[in-house]
Protein backbone atom coordinates (compact mmCIF):
# COMPACT_ATOMS: atom_id res chain seq x y z
CA UNK A 1 0.00 0.00 0.00
CA UNK A 2 1.43 3.37 -1.01
CA UNK A 3 1.70 6.10 1.58
CA UNK A 4 0.56 9.62 0.79
CA UNK A 5 2.97 12.41 1.61
CA UNK A 6 1.48 15.40 3.36
CA UNK A 7 0.91 18.02 0.65
CA UNK A 8 1.75 21.08 2.74
CA UNK A 9 4.33 21.05 5.52
CA UNK A 10 6.24 23.83 7.27
CA UNK A 11 9.93 24.36 6.57
CA UNK A 12 11.72 26.02 9.49
CA UNK A 13 14.87 28.01 8.65
CA UNK A 14 17.73 27.81 11.13
CA UNK A 15 21.26 29.15 10.98
CA UNK A 16 23.06 25.91 11.93
CA UNK A 17 20.74 24.38 14.55
CA UNK A 18 18.30 22.37 12.37
CA UNK A 19 19.34 18.94 13.63
CA UNK A 20 19.56 20.07 17.25
CA UNK A 21 16.14 21.77 17.05
CA UNK A 22 14.46 18.80 15.35
CA UNK A 23 15.75 16.46 18.05
CA UNK A 24 14.65 18.92 20.74
CA UNK A 25 11.09 19.16 19.38
CA UNK A 26 10.85 15.39 18.81
CA UNK A 27 11.77 14.95 22.49
CA UNK A 28 8.85 17.13 23.59
CA UNK A 29 5.93 15.74 21.57
CA UNK A 30 4.60 12.18 21.70
CA UNK A 31 4.25 10.28 18.42
CA UNK A 32 7.25 12.16 16.99
CA UNK A 33 10.42 11.19 15.17
CA UNK A 34 13.20 12.33 12.88
CA UNK A 35 12.52 10.69 9.51
CA UNK A 36 15.49 11.76 7.38
CA UNK A 37 18.64 13.85 7.36
CA UNK A 38 20.19 15.28 4.19
CA UNK A 39 23.73 16.61 4.15
CA UNK A 40 25.37 19.25 1.99
CA UNK A 41 27.59 17.96 -0.81
CA UNK A 42 30.21 19.78 -2.82
CA UNK A 43 27.73 21.15 -5.36
CA UNK A 44 26.61 24.72 -4.74
CA UNK A 45 28.92 25.36 -1.78
CA UNK A 46 29.70 28.87 -3.00
CA UNK A 47 25.98 29.73 -3.04
CA UNK A 48 24.66 27.85 0.01
CA UNK A 49 27.68 28.24 2.27
CA UNK A 50 26.98 24.74 3.57
CA UNK A 51 30.11 22.77 4.33
CA UNK A 52 30.18 19.37 2.60
CA UNK A 53 28.96 16.74 5.06
CA UNK A 54 27.16 19.21 7.32
CA UNK A 55 23.40 18.93 7.83
CA UNK A 56 21.29 20.69 5.20
CA UNK A 57 17.74 19.37 5.90
CA UNK A 58 16.17 17.37 8.68
CA UNK A 59 12.73 15.88 8.04
CA UNK A 60 10.75 15.18 11.20
CA UNK A 61 7.25 14.61 12.50
CA UNK A 62 5.65 16.15 15.57
CA UNK A 63 2.60 14.19 16.65
CA UNK A 64 2.23 12.99 13.05
CA UNK A 65 2.62 16.48 11.46
CA UNK A 66 5.50 16.64 8.97
CA UNK A 67 8.12 19.40 9.20
CA UNK A 68 11.43 20.19 7.58
CA UNK A 69 14.26 22.04 9.32
CA UNK A 70 16.82 23.74 7.07
CA UNK A 71 20.28 24.96 7.96
CA UNK A 72 20.19 28.00 5.68
CA UNK A 73 22.54 30.36 7.47
CA UNK A 74 21.94 33.52 9.49
CA UNK A 75 20.07 35.43 6.78
CA UNK A 76 16.52 34.93 8.13
CA UNK A 77 15.20 34.84 11.70
CA UNK A 78 11.89 33.69 13.12
CA UNK A 79 9.38 36.35 14.12
CA UNK A 80 5.90 36.43 15.62
CA UNK A 81 4.19 36.63 12.23
CA UNK A 82 4.20 32.81 12.19
CA UNK A 83 3.69 30.54 15.16
CA UNK A 84 2.91 26.91 15.82
CA UNK A 85 -0.22 26.27 17.85
CA UNK A 86 -0.37 23.45 20.39
CA UNK A 87 -3.99 22.62 21.22
CA UNK A 88 -4.26 21.26 24.75
CA UNK A 89 -7.24 19.62 26.42
CA UNK A 90 -6.09 19.95 30.04
CA UNK A 91 -4.18 22.33 32.28
CA UNK A 92 -1.60 19.59 32.79
CA UNK A 93 -0.90 19.55 29.04
CA UNK A 94 -0.62 23.34 28.97
CA UNK A 95 1.77 23.31 31.92
CA UNK A 96 3.93 20.55 30.39
CA UNK A 97 4.26 22.07 26.92
CA UNK A 98 4.71 25.58 28.33
CA UNK A 99 7.58 24.43 30.54
CA UNK A 100 9.31 22.35 27.85
CA UNK A 101 8.89 24.72 24.91
CA UNK A 102 9.64 27.83 26.95
CA UNK A 103 12.84 26.45 28.53
CA UNK A 104 15.68 28.75 27.48
CA UNK A 105 13.32 30.94 25.44
CA UNK A 106 12.51 34.62 25.69
CA UNK A 107 10.40 35.23 28.84
CA UNK A 108 9.49 38.74 27.61
CA UNK A 109 7.80 37.24 24.54
CA UNK A 110 5.14 35.45 26.57
CA UNK A 111 1.57 36.68 26.47
CA UNK A 112 -1.89 35.11 26.12
CA UNK A 113 -0.52 31.61 25.66
CA UNK A 114 2.26 32.65 23.25
CA UNK A 115 5.91 31.96 23.96
CA UNK A 116 9.23 31.93 22.14
CA UNK A 117 11.44 28.88 22.42
CA UNK A 118 15.22 28.87 22.68
CA UNK A 119 15.51 28.96 18.87
CA UNK A 120 13.26 32.03 18.57
CA UNK A 121 10.27 30.10 17.19
CA UNK A 122 6.88 31.31 18.45
CA UNK A 123 4.35 28.83 19.86
CA UNK A 124 0.79 29.20 21.12
CA UNK A 125 -0.03 26.77 23.92
CA UNK A 126 -3.80 27.01 24.23
CA UNK A 127 -6.91 25.25 25.54
CA UNK A 128 -10.01 24.67 23.40
CA UNK A 129 -10.78 28.36 22.83
CA UNK A 130 -14.29 27.70 21.52
CA UNK A 131 -15.30 26.97 25.12
CA UNK A 132 -14.64 30.62 25.96
CA UNK A 133 -15.01 32.71 22.81
CA UNK A 134 -16.48 31.09 19.72
CA UNK A 135 -19.90 30.00 20.98
CA UNK A 136 -21.00 33.59 21.48
CA UNK A 137 -18.10 36.04 21.17
CA UNK A 138 -20.32 38.97 22.19
CA UNK A 139 -21.55 37.44 25.44
CA UNK A 140 -20.56 38.97 28.79
CA UNK A 141 -18.85 35.66 29.68
CA UNK A 142 -16.67 35.79 26.56
CA UNK A 143 -15.74 39.39 27.34
CA UNK A 144 -14.77 38.47 30.90
CA UNK A 145 -12.73 35.49 29.67
CA UNK A 146 -10.95 37.72 27.15
CA UNK A 147 -10.14 40.29 29.84
CA UNK A 148 -8.76 37.52 32.05
CA UNK A 149 -6.70 36.01 29.22
CA UNK A 150 -5.14 39.36 28.31
CA UNK A 151 -3.59 39.43 31.80
CA UNK A 152 -2.07 35.95 31.47
CA UNK A 153 1.17 34.69 30.07
CA UNK A 154 0.55 30.96 30.40
CA UNK A 155 -3.16 30.19 30.01
CA UNK A 156 -4.96 29.08 33.16
CA UNK A 157 -8.08 27.14 32.11
CA UNK A 158 -9.63 27.33 35.59
CA UNK A 159 -9.23 31.10 35.71
CA UNK A 160 -10.79 31.45 32.24
CA UNK A 161 -13.75 29.31 33.33
CA UNK A 162 -14.21 31.35 36.51
CA UNK A 163 -14.06 34.61 34.55
CA UNK A 164 -16.54 33.34 31.94
CA UNK A 165 -18.90 32.29 34.72
CA UNK A 166 -18.60 35.69 36.42
CA UNK A 167 -16.90 34.33 39.54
Amino acid sequence: MATTKQRISPCLWFDKEAEEAANYYVGIFHNSRVTDTTRYGDAGKEITGGEPGSVMFVAFELDGQEFTALNGGPIFKFNEAVSLQVNCETQEEIDDYWEKLGAGGDPKAQQCGWLKDKYGLSWQVVPPMEEFFQRDPNSPGAARAMEAMLKMKKIDIGELRRAAAGE
